[in-house]
């Protein structure tokens, strides 16, 4: 046994000690506390201002590749000379048990027409700018012809959200990630390395400081849902390219569920985006009251920048500012933003070859194509894309195209790789001197175009023109010299294909290109037909396919029970062809029998402003057809002369009371006779004149009018006055709720969980709904069959597509106009649309 003697005082001293170092650690807790506190906040901080640094920089880096994202860059910054983009606001989607949205008489009255938007700036239905089209929680696609603005549209976006504007609301601080899909280098392979593609595009814009940082940066605005990606291009490209695209949006979306894209498509082609979910806006074309404004700004910032130069200064004399906007003011009917821009830089600095919107393009790429370069060798360059399908091409195969316009000094760069010849080769016609092709590359002229601005060049050797425009210009110009109509014909729909065999349509003999294509053109969509539509403004009058066109368009305009959105396709392709003919057709048709003709005939001729149909629009004010008398109204003030808008005015105050709120919103359309009718109307001891005027005002989107509809929802002593201000009051605070957003899944929707109980069925979970959304589309309430058609565009199977033809087919309007609308989306997907007559209509 061993034994141990303590020692007391040791004891405790050890004691003591222990207590005492315990009360100095529990005393210093809250002191170690602070300090960890502190190194945290810290590190945070730290964090926080080099993320602040790299973003900070790569929005400055975005709104400058934005501000530069349009035609007249090298003059001036995009905001200089911008006119705000608007798109048309779709019809509103129906919700069973809630109460319609707000829809004025212009927009009831007008068909909605997103493949023609010309005709919507005529009568300016319900529109929306692009923050509040992007303020719902849907992704966009932004749909138009080449030329519209859908570039400036998508640079308008970025520079606002680079700038965190207030109009972004809930996306104010969203990050931008602006880019063209030929910056995308993808298909990617690994889904984990699903951002890669944005690093890499952002980091060519980013500075080398901020290079190793961007990639922890991208990947933390993705992880905080905080991403907003804008992708340009998407219509330019051919449909296998599509469908790579639309897959890395489908893994990006898949990833990252919460992130925001919105892109740019053509209206006929949108393989890929509407099965993902994309809802299609179309960009509205510009006014005369659009197109004055770009006028009169790009001639105070010519005199304040461009006209000082050294060049300008020792140039040719300056015309007067104000003699330039009167001459270019005139005949703009139909010109789209690029066209009218071309027209405008041209009249300014002097150099056009013409007035003719072919000249006004041959023009710009005269100046902005390399000096001494031979025409032939753009136009080969165009053809070859245009034939190979290879929007975005690649430069080292491209040199083999353009090869034999090379100089003796740009002779081939020893030791790059041969460059393969593509395999279909347009043969040139007879008499024609054929272009050599050879396989050694060149990069002197390709490389001078870049240089020169008429190329783009991207990374990973990727190439495109400026502009499709530009493009299919020069390839069509170059068709008129080969037989190579058979080998664009046989490609796959894209827009590239369209733009050449509409400018060779221009100047060449298109017989055979709309032949083949009224051979292909069918029910329900019509598209080839209305592709070709689009060639007769700038054809030659005297083209032997002029009137074959013609009369496949007059019978689709006659058509009793096709939907109107379809037949006013026709309308709008009478009254954009600028033929003289179209007018005489138009006062034709409106003394028919049929309603609907009239209704469309009238809108057509106030889309030309045909001043000669102005006494029979007068005798359709008093048509039966409430319809009719809406349009007359609109088309009068369209028209504008004193004696259509003293129709309206003599309408506004003597006529019935929804008569009265037509011609009210009809003269919303006019900025000086109009405008000052209304405010005159406000002042009025007549209650229903009041009512019309404030109707009116609603649809004018100036603080003026916003003042004086607050004073008579306040002020005005007649409650019918007061509710229809405080009705289109709430409809301007509420223009948001016209955005689009995702549907809900089916079994979260209480209409059709509703819908389902009552018939003994349920909703669940992961299972298709397709069955009872057929029922509801079958079905006896109206708001249901309407309600179902957004779910059944996405399992357009031969089941569904029967019951959506038959629903085109009732005499329901509302739900004829919304089948086909849902038809539209079905077919700009990709999917082939059977004729009617297979399933026994039409």
């Amino acid at each position: 046994m061993f034994s141990f003697a303590i020692d007391p005082f040791s004891f405790f001293v050890g004691f003591a000690a222990g207590i005492a170092f315990w009360l100095i650690v529990t005393r210093a807790r809250p002191l170690w506390n602070e300090m960890r506190e502190g190194w945290r906040e810290q590190r945070e901080v730290a964090q926080t201002r080099k993320s602040s640094t790299v973003e900070e920089n790569h929005r400055r880096a975005t709104l400058r590749r934005a501000q530069g994202m349009h035609l007249a860059a090298p003059l001036f910054a995009l905001d200089e000379i911008l006119q705000e983009p608007l798109l048309l606001a779709p019809p509103p989607r129906v919700e069973p048990g809630t109460p319609p949205k707000f829809e004025d008489i212009v927009t009831q009255t007008l068909p909605y027409l997103p493949t023609w938007p010309e005709i919507a700036a005529v009568y300016r239905p319900q529109m929306f700018t692009l923050p509040q089209a992007i303020s719902g929680n849907s992704n966009i696609v932004v749909v138009g012809q080449p030329g519209v603005g859908k570039t400036v549209a998508l640079a308008h976006l970025a520079s606002l959200a680079a700038n965190r504007s207030e109009s972004l609301g809930e996306l104010k601080e969203a990050v931008p990630f602006l880019l063209h899909v030929a910056d995308l280098n993808i298909p990617v392979k690994d889904p984990k390395n699903v951002l890669n593609p944005l690093i890499e595009s952002a980091a060519e814009q980013a500075g080398m400081f901020d290079y190793n940082r961007l990639s922890n940066f991208i990947q933390n605005a993705f992880k905080h849902d905080n991403a907003l990606i804008l992708v340009d291009g998407y219509d330019e490209i051919t449909p296998d390219e599509q469908q790579v695209v639309s897959d890395y949006f489908k893994l990006l979306l898949q990833t990252h569920p919460k992130t925001r894209i919105v892109t740019t498509g053509a209206p006929e082609y949108l393989d890929g985006l509407v099965a993902l979910g994309f809802a299609p806006l179309a960009l509205c074309a510009w006014s005369a009251r659009e197109s004055q404004a770009l006028i009169e700004k790009w001639g105070e910032l010519w005199s304040q920048t461009v006209a000082l130069e050294a060049w300008a200064q020792t140039g040719p004399e300056q015309v007067d500012p104000l003699l330039l906007n009167t001459w270019l003011a005139a005949d703009n009917a139909n010109l789209s933003p690029l066209e009218l821009t071309l027209k405008v830089w041209g009249a300014y600095a002097g150099d056009s070859l013409g007035s003719d919107v072919l000249e006004a393009i041959a023009t710009h790429i005269r100046r902005i194509a390399p000096v001494n370069t031979p025409v032939a060798a753009l136009e080969t360059l165009a053809m070859q894309v245009t034939v190979s399908a290879q929007p975005v091409f690649d430069p080292r195969k491209a040199r083999a195209w353009v090869k034999s316009f090379e100089v003796a000094e740009d002779a081939v760069e020893e030791g790059e790789p041969e460059a393969e010849v593509i395999e279909e080769e347009a043969k040139p016609k007879r008499g024609k001197k054929k272009v050599e092709k050879v396989s050694t590359p060149s990069s002197g002229l390709l490389g001078k175009m870049a240089a020169s601005g008429l190329l783009v060049s991207y990374p990973n050797n990727r190439m495109r023109f400026l502009h499709p425009i530009f493009a299919g210009y020069l390839a069509g110009q170059a068709l008129t010299n080969y037989n190579a109509e058979e080998l664009i014909l046989d490609q796959r729909d894209w827009s590239g294909k369209y733009l050449a065999m509409r400018y060779f349509a221009a100047t060449g003999d298109a017989s055979k290109l709309v032949h083949a294509l009224l051979e292909y053109s069918r029910l329900p969509m019509q598209k080839p037909l209305f592709t070709a539509a689009r060639w007769l403004r700038d054809a030659p009058k005297n083209a032997p396919w002029r009137g074959r066109l013609f009369g496949e368009l007059a019978g689709i305009l006659q058509a009793e029970r096709l939907p109107l959105s379809l037949r006013g396709q026709a309308m709008a392709a009478f009254a954009y062809s600028n033929d003289p003919a179209a007018a005489t057709l138009f006062r034709q048709f409106a003394n028919t029998m049929s309603f609907e003709l009239i209704h469309l005939a009238i809108l057509g001729s106030g889309a030309i402003r045909d001043a000669k149909a102005v006494k029979s629009l007068g005798h359709a004010l008093q048509a039966p057809s409430m319809n009719v008398r809406r349009a007359a109204c609109m088309a009068l003030v369209a028209i504008g002369t004193t004696e259509a808008l003293e129709l309206v005015a003599h309408t506004l105050l003597q006529g019935d009371e929804e008569i009265r709120r037509a011609a009210g919103e009809a003269l919303a359309n006019d900025p000086n006779e109009g405008y000052a009718m209304l405010k005159d109307g406000m002042t009025l001891n007549d209650i229903l004149l009041r009512r019309a005027a404030v109707y009116g005002l609603g649809r004018i989107q100036e603080e003026w009018a916003i003042e004086l509809l607050k004073k008579a929802q306040i002020e005005d002593d007649q409650w019918i006055v007061r509710n229809a201000a405080t009705e289109v009051l709430d409809a301007k605070t509420h223009v948001d709720s016209l955005a689009p957003s995702k549907l809900k899944a089916p079994h979260e929707s209480p209409w059709l969980i509703e819908f389902a109980a009552k018939n003994g069925m349920g909703v669940s979970p992961g299972v298709p709904a397709t069955d009872i959304l057929l029922l509801a589309l079958k079905g006896e309430d109206p708001d249901s069959r309407l309600a179902a058609l957004p779910y059944l565009k996405f399992t357009p199977n031969e089941g569904v597509l029967t019951q959506i033809y038959e629903a085109m087919y009732k005499d329901e309007p509302e739900l004829r106009e919304a089948a086909f609308n849902t038809l539209w989306e079905i077919g700009a997907s990709g999917v082939k649309l059977p004729h009617p007559n297979q399933y026994g209509l039409g």
